[in-house]
């Protein structure tokens, strides 16, 4: 049996949750300095970035370093009558002077050494040859580290020297919420919301060809929500090894029960309508998995606006006081005040104001200042 040994941080380089990272990476942003995001594969490093992109309204411009040559960051020469030799950058490097993006340079460490080397004056000078970055484009790299068993060089010096480094730890909670806010499918959130150990493996070995990371799971959201479309006739043996590909055989039987236990739930419309008051099944990864399923339909008939929305979260907050444990039910509410911002209008919910009296030494810490 191979030996698996956990990837140690870097030395002298503390380590930051996904949630830390965009505050960091915010500030070297605004400060225009070059930063650079290391992690182990699969965790979200350019997720981050195409996040942060999104929240500021700039373009994101995604450059693999290792896709390339040492010519290809400086250009390709070319004779100019009159000013001979001129040098053509590369077509992804932008030359509008309004252009207003981040570039993220994503397997740096990947990149040859030549490669990289070439870098040096663009990452300290904004510049490199003749071409200069607009005043508003942003610098980011990425990569793996050396001890993640991917293909990696080691970064020169006087490289390294021009970043300023963060090491990506996963974090349950940051990426809990990138998960509701991307409609990841509920059965996953619920079951690594039972099983938080579960969604990154740190102890994969140089064989392990499928193992559970951010990335992996998502795989495994996207062929559930695939086999749940009946009309794709997905059987339950087709599903497994499919699961296995991504995550692991291990991995896959663990999940695959709790998948069966929660095919066993009362359906979220059910429950909205008043219709369902009890709940036969005590597994508690199911129940994580019935909130996300409670919070996806309230959020899509929320949007919808319809007429009778109050009294189906009332019946859904009632439902999870009577069968969930306290700590379940306030995550279940916290999520839906702070990251869904489900509208408290409290005269139409009964059941909140039994809550909010019943687990008041909670709320303050628990929930939204304004619950």
């Amino acid at each position: 049996m191979t030996n698996k040994k956990d990837v140690a941080p870097t030395p002298n380089m503390r380590t930051v949750s996904p949630s830390e990272a965009i505050k960091g990476l915010m500030c070297c942003l605004d400060l225009q300095m070059p930063s650079f995001l290391w992690g182990p594969p699969g965790i979200g490093k350019s997720d981050i970035v195409k996040l942060i992109g999104k929240k500021t309204g700039r373009q994101v411009i995604d450059i693999r370093l290792n896709l390339w040559e040492p010519t290809d960051v400086k250009g390709i020469p070319h004779l100019v009558e009159g000013r001979g030799m001129v040098w053509s950058p590369p077509a992804e490097l932008p030359t509008d002077p309004d252009c207003d993006a981040i570039i993220i340079f994503d397997e740096l460490p990947s990149a040859p050494p030549a490669v990289q080397a070439a870098t040096y004056q663009l990452f300290l000078d904004r510049a490199v040859g003749e071409y200069v970055l607009p005043p508003k484009v942003s610098l980011i790299a990425a990569g793996n580290r050396a001890g993640d068993r991917g293909v990696t060089y080691q970064m020169p010096s006087p490289l390294a020297n021009r970043f300023v480094h963060l090491e990506l730890k996963v974090n349950f909670d940051d990426w809990q919420e990138w998960a509701i806010d991307n409609s990841i499918h509920p059965q996953v959130i619920g079951y690594l919301g039972w099983a938080k150990n579960n969604l990154h493996d740190t102890q994969t070995s140089a064989v392990d060809k499928a193992f559970r990371t951010p990335r992996t799971w998502s795989f495994v959201s996207k062929f559930l929500y695939y086999a749940d479309d009946k009309k794709n006739n997905v059987d339950i043996h087709t599903l497994h090894t499919l699961v296995a590909g991504c995550i692991g055989e291990g991995a896959a039987v663990e999940f695959m029960s709790h998948r069966e236990i929660a095919g066993q739930l009362p359906s979220a419309e059910d429950i909205i309508f008043g219709k369902v008051d009890t709940l036969k099944v005590k597994e508690i990864s199911a129940m994580y998995s019935l909130t996300v399923i409670l919070l996806y339909e309230l959020k899509d008939r929320l949007e919808n606006k319809e007429a009778e929305w109050d009294g189906m979260f009332d019946n859904a907050l009632k439902f999870m006081a009577e069968n969930f444990p306290p700590e379940l039910l306030l995550m279940g509410i916290r999520t839906a005040m702070q990251q869904y911002k489900f509208p408290l209008n409290k005269p139409k919910l009964p059941y909140f104001s039994t809550i909010q009296h019943k687990y008041s030494k909670y709320f303050i810490t628990a929930l939204a200042p304004d619950a």
